[in-house]
């Protein structure tokens, strides 16, 4: 499966803000003062915890089916 990068995540938020904020400024609106970095950041650490969150699923059993296979792969493991 293909993954979307992060700076792909960056880049679309920040163009969004700057057309935000020329819409803004063209209405004579306060801008949204934020900087790149800020939303790498935010980016970044959603990715991360995306990511924690689904190995963490993945790679634990709570299904009945699954628990019973593990048993199984272990069985086979041992030679039974």
């Amino acid at each position: 499966m293909n993954q979307i990068k992060v700076e792909t995540i960056t880049r679309t938020i920040i163009l969004g803000l700057a057309m935000l904020n020329q819409i803004l400024a063209v209405l004579g609106k306060e801008i949204i003062d934020i900087a790149e970095n800020d939303i790498y950041q935010c980016c970044t650490l959603i990715a991360t915890i995306s990511s924690a969150l689904w190995n963490w699923w993945k790679n634990n059993s709570f299904t009945k089916n699954a628990v019973k296979a593990d048993e199984t792969l272990q069985k086979l493991k041992a030679g039974e």
